[in-house]
């Protein structure tokens, strides 16, 4: 029997699902699992089939609410870095990777046509496409905001934070997954609630799937590669300059010799300003130590078991550390020197969930003390974390859905 509600109406899940960014991709599978017996529809900005990387087939979300404008509907924001997403950014993550540079230089200076250039491409009016508004669905029930995130909210445009406050007061309910956005939504009128990111119920509840995944024979190739263990390693292409991949690689290099273990490199997005394979192939070549590996695979079921097997994980991806954090692996993120001394999401959840022991981010020149401080980490104290988070986020989500209608 389902331990939520199971509604008569459709919940829709809604979120930045519809392109390749690893955390984005679980969301949907997540929520889908825990609501169980009710009936979902998966919804992005656009629509696209993503099952070939382990996503779902989405649908557009103006799309939906013309189907279902007068019947009524639940709907849940799934989770991400929404509140912070404006129309722009949103619909050049969508483009071909290929169309993304000439789209750039087209509206370069120009933020009146870039704007309805976006608009146009969505098919939805407003600054922030993925916090939805209430008149999509005009009979629609019940509104839920799933641990989303904004660390840097009070730093956008006064009309896209008054739009964005506005759309999270037409919701029932709202939770946000870092105590830095929450203050900056509590000054504003939102009452919102603090429950950790969805992710951190991946080992929850997909471990057999990622088990499964992890006798593909491109991680058995790994596993009979690295007989000592492996790092798993990811950045986005920010860090592609010459002198950072060079200083990520010496860092590497010392990591290796301390250790005995190999480094894998993975991309956790694949979407226009995520992650750049060429730029493991550029740290890679900088490395003196041989044990440099470059997994392609994008299916997040496979990043999810290369990174449950590795000795640790170390990137600037959030959703990297949080299945660390869900397998109970040791984790650092890495961020740029001139994010030293500030709140970045990965700071920000870190802050809010993570041991006081651990690491929270390194800079790639201090990459090696950051990697070997987490790997002394004592094993027991990260399982007894996953398994907090895990009772936290179960908690917070039977209480996002005491609304839903049964």
């Amino acid at each position: 029997m389902s331990a939520y509600p199971v509604p008569m109406y459709p919940t829709i899940l809604f979120g930045a699902f519809d392109r390749h960014n690893f955390g984005d991709l679980l969301f949907p599978h997540i929520a889908a699992t825990l609501l169980q017996d009710t009936p979902v529809l998966f919804a992005g900005l656009t629509a696209v089939d993503l099952r070939q990387y382990g996503g779902h087939q989405v649908q557009a979300i103006a799309r939906l609410a013309s189907e279902w404008k007068k019947s009524p509907v639940n709907l849940m924001h799934v989770g991400g870095e929404i509140l912070t997403c404006d129309a722009w950014l949103a619909a050049v993550m969508l483009l071909p990777p290929e169309q993304v540079q000439s789209v750039i230089a087209r509206f370069d200076n120009k933020p009146a046509e870039r704007l309805g250039w976006a608009r146009e491409q969505l098919g939805l009016a407003g600054l922030a496409p993925y916090c939805a508004p209430r008149t999509l669905f005009p009979q629609m029930n019940h509104m839920i905001y799933t641990a989303v995130g904004g660390v840097d909210f009070s730093d956008y445009p006064a009309e896209f934070r008054a739009e964005v406050i506005s759309k999270l007061k037409e919701a029932e309910v709202v939770s946000v997954r870092d105590q830095q956005t929450l203050s900056q939504l509590q000054p504003n009128g939102i009452d919102a609630r603090l429950i950790p990111d969805p992710a951190v119920m991946v080992a929850e509840l997909f471990a057999p799937q990622i088990r499964h995944h992890a006798q593909s024979a491109d991680m058995l190739q790994i596993k009979n590669a690295c007989p000592q263990g492996y790092i798993a390693m990811q950045f986005s292409a920010d860090f592609g300059d010459d002198k950072t991949l060079s200083t990520i690689a010496a860092q590497l290099d010392n990591v290796v010799t301390a250790t005995g273990y190999a480094v894998v490199f993975f991309r956790a997005g694949a979407a226009p300003w995520h992650d750049d394979l060429s730029c493991y192939q550029r740290v890679a070549s900088r490395m003196s130590a041989p044990a440099a590996i470059l997994f392609e695979s994008l299916n997040i079921w496979d990043i999810c078991a290369l990174i449950a097997d590795s000795r640790l994980y170390c990137g600037s991806s959030l959703h990297g550390r949080i299945i660390a954090m869900s397998f109970a692996r040791p984790r650092v993120n890495l961020c740029h020197s001139v994010q030293r001394d500030g709140m970045t999401k990965q700071a920000a959840f870190a802050a809010t969930w993570e041991l006081a022991s651990l690491p929270a981010t390194v800079v790639p020149e201090t990459m090696t003390q950051g990697i070997l401080a987490a790997l002394a980490i004592d094993r027991s104290a990260l399982q007894r974390k996953a398994h907090d988070l895990v009772q936290r986020y179960r908690q917070g989500f039977t209480a996002l859905c005491a609304g839903l209608k049964p």
